[in-house]
């Protein structure tokens, strides 16, 4: 899966059978917030989130950054897999 970080509009871009998946996220800190999950209807969601957002936690942890999530399905996201629970900042529980 190739990933297209969109500063412009801050947010991680992929393509898929046409069409345009986006996370939307804010940089405070050293802290990225995942805000917003924008996929369009007609695209598998379950399978396609996962693997979008193992490659941004990979991309995160490139940087140094922790990782806030603010949206309902990037927290769903962090329960399911508790391997990722040591990217999240102190405090923050799920």
């Amino acid at each position: 899966m190739e990933i297209k970080d969109n500063e412009f509009s801050r947010q991680f871009e992929t393509t898929t059978d046409g069409k345009t998946v986006a996370i939307e996220y804010s940089v405070q800190e050293r802290k990225l917030f995942l805000t917003k999950v924008n996929i369009p209807e007609g695209v598998e969601e379950e399978p396609l989130l996962t693997d979008f957002l193992k490659e941004i936690l990979s991309l995160a942890e490139e940087r140094r950054q922790r990782v806030v999530p603010t949206h309902p399905k990037v927290a769903a996201f962090f329960r399911k897999n508790p391997g990722y629970k040591d990217m999240l900042p102190p405090g923050i529980r799920l």
